[in-house]
Protein backbone atom coordinates (compact mmCIF):
# COMPACT_ATOMS: atom_id res chain seq x y z
CA UNK A 1 0.00 0.00 0.00
CA UNK A 2 0.95 3.55 -0.84
CA UNK A 3 0.10 6.50 0.40
CA UNK A 4 -0.39 10.26 -0.94
CA UNK A 5 -0.44 13.40 1.03
CA UNK A 6 -2.20 15.50 -0.41
CA UNK A 7 -2.57 19.33 1.29
CA UNK A 8 -6.08 21.75 0.17
CA UNK A 9 -6.38 25.04 0.72
CA UNK A 10 -10.43 25.61 0.41
CA UNK A 11 -13.42 24.52 2.22
CA UNK A 12 -14.89 22.70 -0.79
CA UNK A 13 -12.20 21.85 -3.06
CA UNK A 14 -11.60 19.39 -6.15
CA UNK A 15 -7.78 18.52 -6.21
CA UNK A 16 -6.39 16.53 -9.34
CA UNK A 17 -4.35 13.49 -8.06
CA UNK A 18 -4.37 11.74 -11.29
CA UNK A 19 -0.40 12.14 -11.73
CA UNK A 20 0.54 11.42 -8.50
CA UNK A 21 -1.44 7.62 -8.58
CA UNK A 22 -0.28 7.55 -11.86
CA UNK A 23 3.47 8.01 -10.45
CA UNK A 24 2.84 5.16 -7.52
CA UNK A 25 1.68 2.93 -10.61
CA UNK A 26 4.89 3.25 -12.19
CA UNK A 27 6.51 2.76 -9.42
CA UNK A 28 4.85 -0.42 -8.35
CA UNK A 29 5.86 -1.70 -11.49
CA UNK A 30 1.97 -3.10 -12.08
CA UNK A 31 1.67 -3.43 -16.33
CA UNK A 32 -2.29 -4.88 -15.92
CA UNK A 33 -4.73 -4.90 -13.14
CA UNK A 34 -6.37 -2.00 -10.89
CA UNK A 35 -5.53 0.82 -8.23
CA UNK A 36 -7.78 1.03 -5.41
CA UNK A 37 -7.70 4.94 -4.62
CA UNK A 38 -9.26 4.94 -0.89
CA UNK A 39 -9.64 7.90 1.56
CA UNK A 40 -9.75 7.38 4.97
CA UNK A 41 -11.75 10.28 5.83
CA UNK A 42 -15.57 10.95 6.58
CA UNK A 43 -15.43 14.28 5.07
CA UNK A 44 -13.16 13.88 1.47
CA UNK A 45 -14.44 11.75 -1.31
CA UNK A 46 -12.42 10.08 -4.12
CA UNK A 47 -13.88 10.70 -7.37
CA UNK A 48 -13.31 10.52 -11.45
CA UNK A 49 -14.55 13.28 -13.22
CA UNK A 50 -14.30 15.64 -16.04
CA UNK A 51 -10.41 17.47 -15.43
CA UNK A 52 -10.26 18.95 -18.92
CA UNK A 53 -12.54 21.87 -17.36
CA UNK A 54 -12.26 23.21 -14.20
CA UNK A 55 -15.71 24.73 -14.39
CA UNK A 56 -16.83 21.21 -13.94
CA UNK A 57 -15.43 20.83 -10.83
CA UNK A 58 -16.87 24.28 -9.86
CA UNK A 59 -20.38 23.34 -11.04
CA UNK A 60 -20.09 19.95 -8.86
CA UNK A 61 -19.09 21.58 -6.02
CA UNK A 62 -21.83 24.21 -6.05
CA UNK A 63 -24.50 21.71 -6.70
CA UNK A 64 -23.26 19.66 -3.88
CA UNK A 65 -23.39 22.52 -1.82
CA UNK A 66 -27.03 23.46 -3.06
CA UNK A 67 -27.71 19.38 -1.80
CA UNK A 68 -26.08 19.91 1.07
CA UNK A 69 -26.09 23.37 2.41
CA UNK A 70 -23.09 24.14 5.18
CA UNK A 71 -24.78 24.65 8.47
CA UNK A 72 -28.63 23.93 9.03
CA UNK A 73 -30.44 24.83 12.49
CA UNK A 74 -31.48 21.27 12.73
CA UNK A 75 -28.23 19.66 12.26
CA UNK A 76 -27.11 17.66 15.64
CA UNK A 77 -23.61 16.96 14.70
CA UNK A 78 -22.06 18.88 17.49
CA UNK A 79 -18.93 19.92 14.81
CA UNK A 80 -20.68 21.40 12.45
CA UNK A 81 -19.52 19.76 9.14
CA UNK A 82 -22.68 17.26 8.47
CA UNK A 83 -22.94 18.97 5.21
CA UNK A 84 -19.08 17.46 4.48
CA UNK A 85 -20.16 13.78 5.84
CA UNK A 86 -23.42 13.61 3.46
CA UNK A 87 -21.11 14.83 0.24
CA UNK A 88 -18.32 12.07 0.92
CA UNK A 89 -21.65 9.68 1.42
CA UNK A 90 -22.83 11.06 -2.05
CA UNK A 91 -19.58 10.69 -3.53
CA UNK A 92 -17.86 8.03 -2.09
CA UNK A 93 -14.64 6.93 -0.31
CA UNK A 94 -13.19 4.77 -3.28
CA UNK A 95 -12.38 4.41 -6.79
CA UNK A 96 -11.50 1.60 -8.46
CA UNK A 97 -9.04 2.59 -11.66
CA UNK A 98 -8.49 -0.72 -14.32
CA UNK A 99 -4.54 -0.55 -14.96
CA UNK A 100 -3.10 -1.58 -18.61
CA UNK A 101 0.03 -1.51 -20.01
CA UNK A 102 1.21 0.19 -16.76
CA UNK A 103 -1.18 3.04 -17.36
CA UNK A 104 -4.40 4.35 -15.76
CA UNK A 105 -7.32 3.42 -17.75
CA UNK A 106 -9.34 6.52 -17.93
CA UNK A 107 -11.65 8.32 -20.77
CA UNK A 108 -10.29 11.08 -22.37
CA UNK A 109 -11.81 13.44 -20.18
CA UNK A 110 -11.59 11.76 -17.02
CA UNK A 111 -9.17 12.79 -13.79
CA UNK A 112 -9.10 11.21 -10.24
CA UNK A 113 -10.01 13.85 -7.72
CA UNK A 114 -9.47 14.04 -4.16
CA UNK A 115 -12.89 16.53 -2.89
CA UNK A 116 -12.74 18.13 -0.45
CA UNK A 117 -15.74 19.73 1.89
CA UNK A 118 -13.60 20.11 5.38
CA UNK A 119 -10.84 21.89 4.59
CA UNK A 120 -8.36 23.23 4.33
CA UNK A 121 -6.46 20.59 5.54
CA UNK A 122 -4.04 17.78 4.72
CA UNK A 123 -5.10 14.25 3.64
CA UNK A 124 -4.10 10.96 2.74
CA UNK A 125 -5.13 9.00 0.04
CA UNK A 126 -4.40 5.42 0.41
CA UNK A 127 -3.47 3.04 -2.82
CA UNK A 128 -3.25 -0.76 -3.39
CA UNK A 129 -2.46 -2.17 -6.12
CA UNK A 130 -4.17 -5.06 -7.38
CA UNK A 131 -2.72 -7.27 -10.17
CA UNK A 132 -4.42 -8.97 -12.73
CA UNK A 133 -5.51 -12.82 -11.98
CA UNK A 134 -3.68 -15.07 -13.81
Amino acid sequence: METLTIPTHEFNEMVDITNQVQRAVSRAALEQGAVLVYSPHTTAAIVVQEGADPNVAHDLLARLQELAPRRRPQDRHAEGNSDAHLKTALLGCSQIIPLADGRLVLGAWQSIFLAEFDGPRTRRVLLTMMPAAG
